[in-house]
């Protein structure tokens, strides 16, 4: 599996499989289903697509909301086929998200499990810190959630 991995906007033909791999990669808790994603996009909310050729083996979603200049961003979600996972999916997957985040100057929260090392070190090393602690916010499982924040990114004019 040497093949070339392309980030480009999520596409509506890829939703089956986004859906797909949400029950594979969070099958005790609710993966998102088909048209959870559908709405995502109907809502406008920026969404990256990881294609190795024509299959699609990440994705990454982001929300925006505020008036230019108090922007605040969320990321929704980002998950990687666990047969392609260790390859730098989901690092590219998340700076394309905080690359949109910070053409608007925007904060970034994001939820992660506790008990998610690789994401954790992941989220720290793009300068998210944890804020708080949301206890059994994965359902069903009743996994526990930090609330990470990375602060807006400001060009220096100087």
């Amino acid at each position: 599996m040497t093949e070339t991995i392309r980030i480009e906007p999520l596409r509506r033909v890829d939703l089956r499989r986004c859906a797909e791999l949400e029950r594979a990669l969070f099958p005790n808790d609710d993966p998102w289903s088909e048209s959870a994603f559908a709405s995502e996009l109907d809502w406008g909310h920026f969404y990256l697509g990881a294609h190795a050729g024509e299959l699609l083996v990440g994705y990454g979603g982001l929300s925006l909301a505020g008036a230019p200049g108090d922007m605040e961003a969320s990321v929704h979600n980002i998950g990687v086929d666990p047969v392609w996972q260790g390859r730098g999916i989901g690092r590219a997957l998340l700076r394309g998200l905080l690359d949109r985040a910070d053409d608007e100057r925007a904060q970034v929260f994001l939820e992660v499990r506790t008990d998610n090392a690789a994401a954790i070190a992941l989220y720290e090393a793009h300068g998210f810190a944890t804020i708080g602690l949301r206890r059994r916010y994965y359902q069903p499982s009743g996994a526990d959630a930090f609330t990470m924040v990375r602060p807006a990114r400001v060009e220096d004019t100087t």
